[in-house]
C-alpha cells in the first residue's frame, strides 16, 4: 500500500519557510511516507553554503502532517467491443436521417483560443447574445489583423479556426451601436421621452458602448482525428474536432437570427409556431450533430419542438396565460411572476428591454418625477403620472392602459414606466417551466409527423441551413451530402405468447387482443370495495359489468361489499389528504376488516391532487392493492379489460408469458437461474429545487419467469443520476455491518421466490443515461451491485451483463420503398451504429402515429458471453412481457416498470412535500454540507412490498 503525506494550509510560517521547493514539490506529488520525508529531510541541502557547515538541526514535521493510505485502485471498466452482427430476420432496405460528411484537409489542424470580452472599465461583459454581434464586429474591422481568417464562435468564451492567427495574444477594441449595459435604464421616466434632458441622455455613451476584446491561444486540435473517423476509426482528440464542427453549425444558425438551445436550433417564422395554451407556444425546429459511425462520419439531422412565450401584445400573452376574456379579469400578482426577465419591444422606439417588474399603481395613478425648463430657461422637477406624460405631454393616446399596471423596464430603485399596450414580448424567448399535462398532450399531437412528411421537412431544411456555403466549414474541408443514408435492416419475429388454456399463439404486427382468450394465470378479487372521490360514474352499472368482463377472462371477480363509498360533499375542497382520512374513516366503520382490494373512481385523470395521498394510504400505511381510474367516457369492455390486466398483475396474477419462459428456447435465461433487472431514476420537474431524484430498480422473481417484477424505490439528491444506494453499508446489531442497500432486498426477493436459488445470471438494463455517464453506470453502478453479491456470500461469483437503453436520441428510420413507419420488431446492428462499441437500434413496436423512434441499446459489458443473436433476441422478446397492454413497447419491460415506479412514488413524495410545508415538520433524511434535505422514500408496507404494485 502506497503511503501519501499532505501539508495543511495551517502549517506555521516558521515551518513552512524551512521546506523547500522541493521538498514542497514532494508533498505535492504524494509519494512521500514519513520515514521518508525525514530521511529525505536529514540529507537534503536545504541552506546556503555558510549554513552548509552548520549542523542540521533535527526536522521539525508539522504535527498536522498525517499519513494518509489510499484506497487500492481497481481496474477501470470500459464498454465491451462489438463482437459482430446479427444474422436472423427477414432483410428490409431502410433509409435514416444522417447525412455522411466528406472531408479532403487531413493535414490541417485547428486552433482553439479563449475569448475575453470586457467593457472599457475591465468590467466582464456579462449579457447573454452580445458576444456574437462583438465578434462579428471584429471580424469586420479587423480582418487584416486576424489574417484573413474566418473564426467559429461558440457565443462564450471560445474560438476556433482553421490554422493559427498570425499571433498567439491579439487584442482589439471595438464599438457597438444600441449595446445592452448594466446601467441600460436612467429610471424616473420614459425611454420615449424627447424633452431637454432626453436629448442629453441620448448623448451618454450607454447609447454604444465600447469593448475590449482579448484572443489567446489555447490548444491545437489535427484534423486528421475526423479523416480517421471516415475510415471508422476513434482517436483521442475526434470528439474535440467533432465539437469544432458542431460550434461552426451553431454559429451559421446564429447568423441567421435563430434560437438556439443546445445542439437545435429555431427559426422565427409564424409557420413553425403551434399554441399549446395558456400563452405557450411550440416552435418546430431541427437538431443536428456530428456522429461518429461504422461507415464514416455522419451528420444526424432530425425535427426539434422547444417552448417559448408567444410574442406579440403583452396583454394578449396575459389574456392566455390565464385564460380570460378581458385585462380586468387579470390576475396582476400573477402577471408580475410571469412576465420578469422577459424583453419587450416598446413602440415606437422598436428598442428592446428586459421587464424587471410592473408599477404598483395604475397607469393613471402612477407618478413618476420629469425634469422640464420653466419660462425663465431654469430646470425645475416636477411630478406627474405616467397617463397624463404620454396622452398630454407626448399627445399619444393610450386606449386601455390607463386602467392597469404599466411595464418597469428599469432598476427597482429607478424605475421606467411604459403603458401596457405600448409593449410587445419578442419573439423566440424559451419557455423552461414544466408543462401541464394539457400543455403537453397538445405539443406532443401538434409536432407528430408522418414518416414522409419529417423525410420531406428534413430535405427542406437541410437546404435551406445551406451549411455547405459556410466559410468556415470551407476552409476546413468539410462537405455534407444532401441525401439520406441507406442502410439494411432485419425484422425480427415476434415471440410465441402463452395464454390460459395452455394456448400458444403469434402477435401480428405487434398486437395481440384476448378476445375469447383468457388469462394464463388470472388471480380472484375478494373482499374488495368501490370508493369514489366525487365523479360522475354509474357505479352500479360498473360493477357487474367488470364482474362479467373478469369472468370472461378467467378471473373470479367476487361481489364486492355493498356499501359504494362516496365521498362526503362537505370535504371535496378540502386538503388531499383530509380527503383521504375522511374517505378511511367511513371505510373502516362500515367494513368488518381490512379489505384485500380498493377501487377508486376519480374525477380528474392523470392530475388528480388525491391520487398521491391515496397511493401512501394504501401502500406504505395498511397494505392494500388498489387500483385508480378516472373515466371519461361510455366505458365499455376495451376499456374494462384494460383495467382488468392492471389489476390482475396487482394481485399476483399473469395475463400473459413468453412461451420460452415454459421451454428450453433461450438456455442462458430459462435454464440458469437468471435476475433481470431494470433501473431508473425520475428528477423533479423544472424549478423545483427542493424535490429530490427519485430512483427505481425492479427486478424479475419466480424464475424462470421473466414476465414477474418487484420494484424498489429509494429518494436521493436532486439531479442526480447515478443511484447510489444500491450497496449501502450501515451498523447492525452488535456494531456489525449490514447492507441496506436496494439491490441486497430484491436478491433476496430473488432467492425466497425462486426455489431457494440464488441467480447466477444478472441481466441489468439501465434508462436514462448518455454515452458521457457509461463509465460510470460500470464502475459506480456496476460496482455496488457485485459489492451486495461479494457481500451475500464471498463465495458466490455470478455473471453480469449490462445494457443502456435510450429513447433520447435523433435516429431515425424510414421505409425505402413506401409512406409506413418501418414493421415491428425491426433491428439495425450496422453501418449507422457506433464504430467500435456494441449498439444496436430496435424498433419493437408498431408506430401508429408519427414516425416510430427506435430505442438505441448500448451493451456495455457481458460475462455471459451471449451470441448477437441471442441477446438481440431477448432484448426484443422482453418488449412483449408487459402486463398492463397487449402491444409490443418501444423499450424493454422492466425499464418501464422502473419508470412507472419510480413516478408513482414520485406522486407519494409530491404528497410530502406537501405535507412538510404544511405541518412544518421535518424529515430524517439525506443530507450533505449545504445541501438541500432528502426525504426518505415511505417505507412500502410488507403486503404489498412484492406485489406489482405501479403496474
Amino acid at each position: 500500500e502506497r503511503r501519501s503525506c499532505r501539508l495543511s494550509q495551517t502549517t506555521p510560517k516558521t515551518n513552512r519557510r524551512n521546506l523547500s521547493l522541493s521538498l514542497a514539490v514532494a508533498l505535492a506529488s504524494r509519494v512521500y511516507s514519513p520515514s521518508r520525508l525525514r530521511r529525505f529531510l536529514l540529507a537534503k541541502d536545504m541552506g546556503s553554503d555558510e549554513d552548509k557547515a552548520l549542523p542540521l538541526p533535527p526536522p521539525v514535521l508539522p504535527p498536522n502532517l498525517v499519513p494518509e493510505v489510499e484506497p487500492i485502485k481497481k481496474n477501470t471498466l470500459l464498454p465491451m467491443a462489438r463482437r459482430g452482427t446479427g444474422s436472423k430476420g427477414q432483410r428490409i432496405p431502410l433509409l435514416t436521417n444522417h447525412f455522411k460528411v466528406n472531408f479532403n484537409n487531413a493535414s490541417g489542424q485547428f486552433f482553439h483560443y479563449s475569448v475575453a470580452i470586457t467593457y472599457e472599465d475591465g468590467r466582464p461583459v456579462e449579457a447573454k447574445g452580445i458576444g456574437r454581434k462583438i465578434l462579428d464586429k471584429v471580424q469586420q474591422t479587423y480582418k487584416t489583423d486576424l489574417g484573413s481568417k474566418y473564426f467559429a464562435y461558440d457565443g462564450e468564451k471560445t474560438l476556433f479556426t482553421v490554422g493559427p492567427l498570425p499571433s498567439n495574444k491579439l487584442d482589439f477594441s471595438v464599438v457597438l451601436e444600441d449595446a445592452p449595459s448594466s446601467r441600460n435604464n436612467t429610471g424616473n421616466g420614459s425611454p420615449n421621452e424627447s424633452n431637454d434632458a432626453d436629448r442629453k441622455r441620448s448623448k451618454r455613451p450607454n447609447q454604444s458602448k465600447k469593448f475590449m476584446v482579448e484572443i489567446s491561444y489555447a490548444a491545437k486540435i489535427p484534423m486528421h482525428a475526423i479523416a480517421a473517423a471516415l475510415q471508422g476509426k476513434e482517436t483521442d482528440s475526434l470528439q474535440d474536432a467533432i465539437r469544432v464542427l458542431d460550434v461552426i453549425l451553431r454559429q451559421s444558425a446564429a447568423r441567421q437570427g435563430c434560437l438556439l438551445v443546445r445542439q437545435s436550433f429555431f427559426h422565427n417564422d409564424a409557420q413553425n409556431f403551434v399554441p399549446i395554451g395558456a400563452g405557450v407556444v411550440g416552435v418546430r425546429g431541427f437538431h443536428s450533430s456530428f456522429r461518429t459511425t461504422q461507415g464514416g462520419l455522419s451528420l444526424n439531422i432530425d425535427t426539434s419542438t422547444t417552448m417559448v412565450v408567444q410574442p406579440g401584445p403583452v396583454v394578449d400573452f396575459l389574456l392566455a396565460n390565464q385564460n380570460v376574456k378581458d385585462p380586468y379579469s387579470v390576475d396582476w400578482n400573477k402577471a408580475r411572476r410571469v412576465l420578469k426577465n422577459l424583453r419587450v419591444k416598446v413602440a415606437p422606439s422598436n428598442r428592446e428591454y428586459k421587464i424587471s417588474g410592473l408599477s404598483e399603481n395604475r397607469c393613471k395613478e402612477q407618478m413618476f418625477s420629469r425634469n422640464s425648463k420653466n419660462d425663465m430657461g431654469e430646470v425645475v422637477e416636477h411630478q406627474t403620472t405616467v397617463f397624463e406624460y404620454f396622452t398630454e405631454f407626448r399627445n399619444i393616446q393610450l386606449q386601455y392602459s390607463g386602467d392597469f399596471p404599466c411595464i418597469n423596464v428599469g432598476k427597482p430603485k429607478r424605475p421606467t414606466y411604459i403603458p401596457i399596450e405600448h409593449c410587445e414580448l419578442v419573439s423566440l424567448q424559451r419557455y423552461t417551466k414544466s408543462l401541464t399535462n394539457l400543455q403537453r398532450a397538445s405539443l406532443v399531437e401538434k409536432s407528430r409527423q408522418k414518416p414522409l412528411e419529417r423525410m420531406t421537412s428534413l430535405t427542406t431544411g437541410l437546404k435551406n441551413s445551406n451549411y455547405n456555403a459556410d466559410l468556415v466549414l470551407q476552409e476546413s474541408g468539410v462537405s455534407i451530402g444532401s441525401s439520406f443514408t441507406h442502410v439494411e435492416g432485419r425484422i425480427l419475429q415476434a415471440p410465441k405468447l402463452r395464454v390460459g388454456n395452455g394456448e400458444d399463439f403469434q402477435p401480428r404486427n405487434g398486437r395481440w387482443n384476448f378476445n375469447n382468450k383468457k388469462l394464463v394465470e388470472p388471480t380472484t378479487v375478494t373482499r374488495w370495495a368501490v370508493v369514489n372521490f366525487s365523479a360522475r360514474c354509474d357505479t352500479n352499472r360498473l360493477i357487474p359489468d367488470l364482474i362479467r368482463c373478469g369472468n370472461m377472462k378467467g378471473i373470479n371477480v367476487e361481489p364486492p361489499y355493498e356499501v359504494v363509498f362516496q365521498e362526503n360533499a362537505q370535504f371535496r375542497s378540502a386538503p388531499p389528504h383530509i380527503r383521504v382520512e375522511k374517505m378511511f374513516e367511513q371505510i373502516q366503520s362500515k367494513l368488518p376488516g381490512k379489505p384485500k382490494f380498493l377501487l377508486c373512481i376519480l374525477a380528474e385523470r392523470k392530475n388528480s391532487n388525491v391520487y398521491g395521498p391515496w397511493k401512501k394510504k394504501n401502500l406504505a400505511e395498511l397494505g392494500i392493492v388498489t387500483q385508480c381510474i378516472a373515466p371519461t367516457a361510455r366505458i365499455n369492455d376495451q376499456y374494462l379489460t384494460n383495467v382488468l390486466l392492471k389489476i390482475n398483475a396487482k394481485l399476483g396474477g399473469l395475463n400473459s408469458l413468453l412461451t420460452m419462459e415454459r421451454s428450453q428456447a433461450m438456455p442462458s435465461v430459462t435454464q440458469v437461474p437468471t435476475i433481470i433487472v431494470g433501473m431508473d431514476v425520475s428528477h423533479g420537474s423544472p424549478g423545483q429545487s427542493d424535490v429530490p431524484s427519485v430512483a427505481a430498480v425492479v427486478s424479475s422473481r419466480q424464475w424462470p419467469l421473466i414476465s414477474k417484477y418487484r420494484a424498489c424505490v429509494r429518494t436521493q439528491s436532486r439531479k442526480v443520476e447515478m443511484i447510489d444506494n444500491l450497496f449501502k453499508l450501515v451498523p447492525g446489531k452488535e456494531e456489525k455491518m449490514v447492507d441496506e442497500g436496494i439491490f441486497r432486498s430484491l436478491l433476496v426477493d430473488f432467492y425466497s421466490s425462486s426455489q431457494k436459488r440464488k441467480p447466477d445470471h444478472i441481466i441489468i438494463f439501465r434508462d436514462g443515461v448518455s454515452e458521457s455517464q457509461f463509465n460510470q453506470v460500470l464502475n459506480i453502478e456496476l460496482d455496488q451491485m457485485m459489492q451486495a453479491c461479494k457481500f451475500l456470500d464471498e463465495k458466490w461469483n455470478p455473471k453480469f451483463t449490462v445494457i443502456i437503453a435510450q429513447k433520447n436520441h435523433h435516429t431515425k428510420f424510414f421505409q425505402d420503398k413506401g409512406p409506413d413507419n418501418v414493421p415491428p420488431g425491426t433491428i439495425i446492428d450496422s453501418k449507422i451504429c457506433h464504430p467500435r462499441n456494441n449498439d444496436f437500434y430496435l424498433c419493437a413496436h408498431a408506430g401508429m402515429i408519427g414516425t416510430t423512434r427506435p430505442t438505441h441499446y448500448h451493451v456495455l459489458y457481458d460475462e455471459i458471453n451471449f451470441t448477437t443473436d441471442d441477446l438481440q433476441e431477448l432484448v426484443h422478446s422482453l418488449s412483449y412481457v408487459y402486463q398492463r397492454s397487449t402491444t409490443a413497447i418501444s423499450v424493454v419491460a422492466p425499464i418501464c416498470y422502473a419508470h412507472l415506479a419510480a413516478a408513482q412514488m414520485g406522486t407519494v413524495m409530491k404528497f410530502e412535500d406537501l405535507s412538510l410545508s404544511e405541518t412544518s415538520s421535518s424529515h430524517g433524511g439525506i443530507t450533505t454540507p449545504g445541501a438541500v434535505p432528502v426525504p426518505p422514500m415511505p417505507k412500502l408496507n410488507p403486503e404489498v412490498a412484492s406485489s406489482m404494485f405501479f403496474c
